[in-house]
């Protein structure tokens, strides 16, 4: 069943940051109604090439353990069915941009005024609040904004956003978690609350030490590649086959990675002794351990290093990645049946709860899907959503 198990989420979302929210919430259990416009859907459902049967692969990345019905309700009909099914919500979830919804009557301080009970989640670019909270979020401009940029790709080159729509990603995190809290909250006070959050908030609070470090000190950050900037030797190295990642994040096991690579003579060298000093002379360092590791392939260095307890690991693609048994045994990858795909792979869920587990239960719905059954449930039909005249005479 999962622990959110009885819990009914409207989902007035779409593209990522709001369907990853409500899929984590559809895991554990909650049923999730997605709310599309007639014709086109969520704008992923277009997202590609890869198609999978007419299906974007995108789509069915975030969307499973979901019902789909297709409605307009800025239309008399599609309106009347949306102010049904927020009766019988326990959450919806939107990320229009700020004031989009008020203007249809459909914002929070409406909503809560009929159901005192209803929590709220609002995802925008950066947040319903502040000077900037009429702009767009778009993800890798978020990333720039934010920071994040500055401090990813190589000391050298340009700035990188991070290979995922990570801004997205962290909203929708963060919705779900503010989404879960206020449902505890409302649990010891009997009402609902506004879950506001903006993707710029998100993308900052990722900063972390970065953040720290100049909060404290005025030192501001800047790009190191993928090495470490306060910890060494860590950082990417090419091995006889490929390239590895080694991660030594202390002395100890320092020690032991020049143990077991037969390098001993490094902890004589002060250069070398400890890690501050590591991290001033890391580029003489790296140049003496990329002579010793591109001697041997990744599997030699993993195998060795990990047995000595020293992090390290391959720099895989995507497939390679996705084969390694550790996924298959903490069941990341599931199969589901699709409507018209056939048998489908999506990933798993990756938070394991002991006694009330969340699952994949079902497949990412087509467009309207479920529009039939979940309307049927209020005690209307497709044609009073299709037809005003009818909706009106009633």
């Amino acid at each position: 069943m999962g622990p959110l198990a009885g819990l009914t989420v409207l989902d007035l979302t779409r593209v990522l940051s709001g369907p990853y929210c409500t899929m984590l919430l559809a895991d554990m259990g909650a049923r999730v109604i997605k709310i599309e416009q007639p014709g086109r859907g969520d704008e992923t459902r277009a997202w590609g090439p890869p198609f999978v049967a007419g299906e974007s692969a995108y789509f069915l990345a975030i969307n499973r353990n979901k019902e789909s019905v297709a409605l307009d309700f800025k239309q008399p009909g599609g309106r009347k069915a949306l102010d049904r099914l927020i009766a019988r919500a326990d959450v919806v979830v939107e990320n229009f941009r700020p004031g989009t919804l008020e203007r249809l009557g459909l914002g929070y301080a409406a909503l809560a005024a009929a159901h005192p009970r209803l929590i709220y989640c609002s995802i925008s670019g950066f947040g319903h609040t502040g000077p900037r909270r009429d702009q767009p979020g778009y993800d890798a401009v978020i990333q720039a904004e934010g920071g994040l940029m500055s401090v990813t790709g190589d000391a050298d080159g340009p700035a990188y956003r991070v290979g995922v729509a990570i801004a997205d990603l962290v909203a929708g995190l963060l919705a779900a978690q503010g989404i879960v809290t206020a449902l505890y909250a409302r649990d010891r006070t009997g009402r609902g609350q506004h879950v506001d959050v903006g993707m710029f908030d998100g993308v900052v609070s990722l900063l972390t030490y970065h953040a720290s470090m100049y909060l404290t000190t005025g030192i501001t950050s800047w790009r190191v590649g993928n090495r470490h900037a306060t910890i060494a030797p860590y950082d990417t190295f090419s091995a006889a086959d490929g390239e590895l990642f080694l991660a030594v994040g202390n002395d100890d096991q320092f020690r032991r990675f020049c143990e077991a690579a037969g390098q001993q003579h490094l902890l004589a060298d002060p250069r070398f002794a400890a890690n501050p000093s590591r991290v001033l002379h890391h580029r003489e360092l790296r140049e003496l351990l990329a002579s010793v590791l591109r001697r041997h392939p990744r599997a030699y260095w993993n195998e060795l290093l990990n047995r000595a307890g020293v992090p390290c690991g391959s720099v895989r693609d995507v497939p390679d990645a996705l084969a390694d048994p550790q996924l298959a045994a903490r069941e990341m990858i599931a199969a589901v049946e699709h409507a018209c795909a056939g048998t489908i792979k999506v990933l798993g869920v990756p938070i394991k709860l002991s006694e009330t587990p969340g699952s994949v239960r079902t497949a990412p719905p087509t467009l309207g899907q479920h529009t039939a059954q979940v309307l049927a449930e209020i005690g209307m039909t497709v044609d009073e959503i299709e037809s005003p005249r009818r909706v009106d005479a009633g």
